[in-house]
């Protein structure tokens, strides 16, 4: 059976940290495992000729936890931009990444690491991956409503329609699926606005154990829905 993939692909990774404790192993190190994951899912996504990716992988929310184990992700995470900034990848599959969050609350280092690979792949559009770091709809919403504002002061026209804070948001295309592991049946503070319809496919399995082949089985069973919008 031929598969259609989603036009936006929404990912809400979880279970690093229980994979982790499952194996005896330290938080950071479920971390690691997630991220050498992200990698072959990316290389998944191009194969399948999924067009856009949104990936959460570090929530405002989850700044709160443990000083060592957010010492420790930022770690693992500039090693990986490190390695994205040294491989062809990203070249291979012309993936345009796109980091979105707060960046103030981000080590300095990371975020030079996130802009030069932004620079880097400005010019490809096959596929549009964006990355959210930092990140939580609430903190986009907010900023988008400041921009409105902005806008309605500066004009002195009191009117504000869907189209004027949809452009002012981080992530401007509608979500078509999203898939959560871990078993977690909630949204997390994931593109509120933009998922407003999208199928929501649950899988019991930890991120670090998702596979291509339950990639697929998500794909398909989203294209035996029928999506009706609310209509």
């Amino acid at each position: 059976m031929e598969i259609k993939p989603p036009n936006h692909l929404g990912v809400i990774i979880d279970g690093n940290r229980r994979w982790a404790r499952a194996r005896g192993l330290k938080p950071w190190e479920g971390h690691r495992y997630g991220a050498e994951n992200v990698e072959k899912f990316l290389k998944w996504c191009a194969e399948l000729k999924i067009p856009q990716v949104s990936i959460y992988t570090l929530s405002t929310e989850n700044l709160n936890r443990p000083k060592r184990e957010l010492n420790e992700l930022f770690k693992l995470f500039k090693k990986f931009l490190v390695k994205w900034l040294e491989s062809d990848e990203l070249e291979k599959y012309e993936i345009r990444v796109k980091f979105l969050g707060d960046f103030r609350k981000l080590p300095d280092d990371v975020v030079r690491l996130m802009k030069k690979i932004m620079k880097k792949t400005l010019k490809y559009n096959k596929i549009v991956l964006n990355f959210l770091v930092a990140y939580g709809s609430k903190f986009e919403l907010t900023q988008a409503f400041k921009k409105v504002v902005e806008k309605i002061i500066k004009s002195g026209r009191i009117r504000i329609t869907q189209k004027d804070i949809e452009k002012h948001l981080l992530v401007q295309t509608p979500v078509d699926l999203i898939i959560r592991t871990g078993g977690m049946s909630r949204l997390s503070n994931f593109l509120l606005w933009q998922s407003d319809y999208a199928e929501i496919y649950v899988t019991n399995t930890l991120w670090p154990d998702f596979s291509k082949a339950e990639l697929i089985r998500a794909i398909r069973w989203f294209n035996r829905i029928q999506r009706n919008f609310g209509r």
